[in-house]
């Protein structure tokens, strides 16, 4: 484990740009932070967590995935894709570090996406514990601990220092280029915060909430309980909570005509929207509760069937917040999850 001052803070950040593009939380106009590309002057956001996760940096929100030329009888395939740059993402909380997890095993089985494996093969996730967990988190129902929140480098932050431990080959190579800027140390200070980070956890209103209910094998006790239709009737279909979701993966594919040649592109999608999935033979979840229903069930029934127990959700808590209705997957949780004992 290393140490510095988080008065040279700056001097650190400087060192890991130069070989690789660094981003970090900063503080927006309206006061929430996203994630800004460092350059001298950019100050490292305070908050406990970004409006939208760092998600995007692996898989956009809008890519362009191929280009086609036509003359006369003949096709020309583009690969618009360069290579990619090496990067750094620092500040990812323990939440959003899990959430990686979840997407590699949608993008990195086979078929692997190539565009989201090219990424995490240049990126390098730089993660920070909680100092302060506020009261839409959740993460500990899903078994993910805010005082070690992985990554390929873990940091804790005291009030003048920054701890740094490398959990793998890209974190160690990482921690060889600030030698110079950081200082071997125990780990009593770092013992102490997560302590600290736990105690707080403890006693934050969704400590108690249980994932136990959900999970492999639970369809058919959930998938027709009368529960469904009261909560989707006040859902919107805005789509917000997909957005702002650490783990959603949903995603289109269109063609755009630009008059000399076509642009195949990939966007974020959502399964709340009338036209997800839609068919020549139209629409396969033709009412909001067939939609409501399909998110939360994939997130706590259907993704856990497939893949060994995990949950699609991180418990980041940004569909509390973000949610124009006040519906999360907390009260479908706390709804749904009471039929467990019938």
């Amino acid at each position: 484990m290393r140490k510095c001052s988080l008065e040279s803070i700056d001097r650190v950040f400087a060192a890991i740009n130069a070989d690789a593009s660094l981003y970090l939380p900063v503080d927006g106009d309206d006061g929430k932070a996203v994630y800004t590309k460092w350059e001298d002057g950019v100050k490292w956001s305070g908050a406990l967590n970004t409006v939208r996760s760092p998600k995007s940096f692996f898989f956009p929100q809008m890519e362009d995935l191929v280009q086609f030329r036509t003359e006369g009888k003949t096709i020309e395939v583009i690969d618009p894709r360069k290579e990619s740059e090496d990067f750094v993402v620092f500040g990812v909380r323990a939440c959003d570090a899990k959430s990686f997890e979840v997407l590699d095993r949608v993008f990195l089985v086979d078929p692997v996406d190539s565009y989201y494996a090219s990424r995490r093969e240049h990126g390098v996730i730089v993660t920070v514990a909680c100092t302060r967990p506020v009261e839409t988190c959740f993460c500990k129902t899903f078994g993910i601990d805010p005082a070690e929140p992985a990554g390929d480098v873990s940091v804790w932050k005291t009030d003048s220092e920054l701890f740094w431990q490398s959990n793998t080959e890209k974190g160690e190579k990482l921690l060889e280029k600030l030698a110079d800027l950081t200082e071997e140390c125990t780990d009593e200070a770092v013992a102490a915060q997560k302590e600290k980070i736990n105690s707080v956890m403890s006693r934050l209103p969704l400590a108690d909430l249980k994932a136990d209910a959900f999970g492999a094998g639970k369809t058919m006790k959930f998938f027709d309980a009368p529960e469904w239709d009261e909560l989707s009737e006040s859902c919107i279909a805005c789509g917000t909570c997909t957005y702002v979701c650490p783990t959603c993966q949903c995603y289109d594919i269109k063609d755009f005509n630009t008059g000399n040649g076509v642009i195949r592109f990939r966007c974020w999608d959502s399964c709340m929207y009338s036209e997800f999935t839609k068919m020549s033979a139209g629409q396969p979840r033709l009412t909001q509760k067939e939609r409501f229903r399909q998110r939360f069930m994939h997130k706590l029934v259907y993704y856990p069937e497939k893949n060994g127990g995990l949950f699609s959700c991180v418990g980041c808590g940004r569909c509390l917040s973000r949610c124009p209705i006040s519906m999360n997957i907390v009260k479908v949780m706390k709804t749904i999850g009471g039929k467990a004992d019938e």
